[in-house]
């Protein structure tokens, strides 16, 4: 009996390592649809948020490399020359009227259902700890599904709950959830954009709709345009050079 019942240890700890590779494994392909990327590239961004029957628009022309992003609002004319500098896990904004760049979350609200942190690229394989919860056919398509933990309390959000199609390795859908595991944003995601590198076309994100969980006439949608390979100088995501 002993036998069997440490055999059968063995075997679980052995199917827990498994689905822990695969979630992985999943979580490092899906960020490269959504700009986690070591080499540089570059994309413009719209958010159309709608809130309370009111819309409104912003947009931003986003450089990154690595785990590093420069983001320059474009519109709407009060905001433009607007920067927010993600530097590793930090996250900076400046304007004119400011003498130095201040810390700021990449949680705190930037337009509508879109947080700070929704603009840049996601590194969520290196700043999340990811579980397989299930397999499911999702809207007709095998997908596993992941619980993603933050490692750190300066993320974007505290947990995700996240589809990752089997077929593409490219997420399409999140659940965003408060610490207590409760819902209360709702992201689609879409990948009609494309990057070549090394000779290859990898697919990219074109839209993110965020949508509130209670109020679903509350969103924001993120569409993605122009992506592409670029270099960039590490000087670019210098918090000291970002007045000069």
């Amino acid at each position: 009996m002993k036998f069997f019942s440490l055999v059968f240890c063995v075997l679980t700890a052995l199917t827990s390592l498994a689905e822990q590779d695969l979630a992985t494994e999943l979580l490092k392909a899906s960020d490269r649809g959504r700009g986690g990327l070591q080499e540089g590239i570059e994309w413009n961004v719209s958010i159309e948020t709608t809130e309370n029957e009111e819309t409104t628009s912003r947009e931003f022309f986003i450089k990154a490399k690595g785990h590093d992003a420069y983001a320059e609002a474009l519109k709407p004319a009060k905001n433009k020359g607007e920067v927010f500098l993600f530097n590793d896990r930090q996250m900076w904004f400046y304007k004119n009227s400011l003498k130095k760049p201040v810390s700021i979350a990449a949680r705190q609200k930037l337009s509508g259902q879109a947080a700070n942190g929704d603009i840049a690229s996601t590194h969520y394989a290196r700043d999340y700890s990811a579980t397989l919860e299930k397999t499911v056919d999702f809207e007709g398509v095998k997908h596993h599904v992941l619980l993603l933990k933050a490692k750190g309390n300066n993320l974007t959000y505290d947990q995700i709950r996240y589809w990752i199609s089997d077929k593409t390795k490219l997420a399409t859908q999140a659940e965003f959830l408060t610490l207590q595991g409760q819902v209360f944003k709702i992201g689609r995601l879409e990948y009609n954009n494309s990057l070549t590198i090394a000779g290859k076309n990898i697919a990219f994100v074109s839209q993110l709709t965020i949508i509130d969980a209670k109020f679903s006439q509350n969103k924001s949608v993120i569409k993605y345009a122009k992506p592409k390979i670029a270099d960039h100088p590490d000087a670019i995501f210098n918090i000291n050079n970002i007045t000069r």
